[in-house]
């Protein structure tokens, strides 16, 4: 398993070594001891959440505030997705910026997300799984989302036709959030 950091401190790119012959393939998705050693061993899940997706479906940006906030350890099981953290941190060098990454079933990565970011991805796929490991349960009184296709974020979707949950479209706008962070 190879930890990769990403160009915002705390993110991380998990990629798995997958072992293929002619009866399919095998990879470790979870290791504790090389994911406490990548993360100073500040993490432990207690929760893991699936969702199956439509093609074009955008889930985001989400997040839980203090104390209930949320780190998340994502990937895809069938399909693939481009997945979205934006820095909510109010004093990081990088806030407002975003990371993205496609995840996909093919490439078997990973993406870390710590708590202090908006999470939020879209299925490239009909029928696309994606499963994430949760570091505190959800508590629907903390619970934010900031508006997924905000302009000052500016996040490039790679789609004008994405399907969004009304909870999403009425997301704050990134020019009057607060942050908890």
């Amino acid at each position: 398993m190879e930890i990769k950091p990403t160009s915002i401190e705390g993110l991380l790119i998990i990629e798995p070594r997958v072992f293929k012959d002619d009866r399919g393939e095998f990879f470790e998705s979870f290791n504790q001891v090389i994911f406490d050693k990548a993360t100073d061993g500040k993490y432990h899940f207690v929760q893991d959440n699936q969702s199956i997706s439509k093609k074009n479906v955008l889930r985001g940006l989400h997040f839980q505030k203090p104390p209930y906030a949320q780190g998340k350890l994502v990937r895809v099981i069938q399909g693939s997705v481009l997945d979205v953290a934006v820095d909510i941190r109010k004093d990081s060098i990088t806030y407002g910026q975003y990371v993205s990454i496609e995840l996909s079933a093919k490439n078997n990565k990973q993406f870390f997300i710590p708590p202090g970011f908006a999470h939020g991805f879209i299925a490239l796929e009909n029928d696309t799984i994606f499963a994430y490991k949760c570091t505190n349960y959800y508590a629907p009184n903390y619970e934010g989302t900031i508006r997924w296709n905000d302009p000052l974020l500016n996040i490039d979707w790679r789609n004008e036709s994405c399907l969004v949950s009304e909870k999403d479209k009425i997301g704050l706008d990134f020019c009057n959030f607060v942050s908890d962070f």
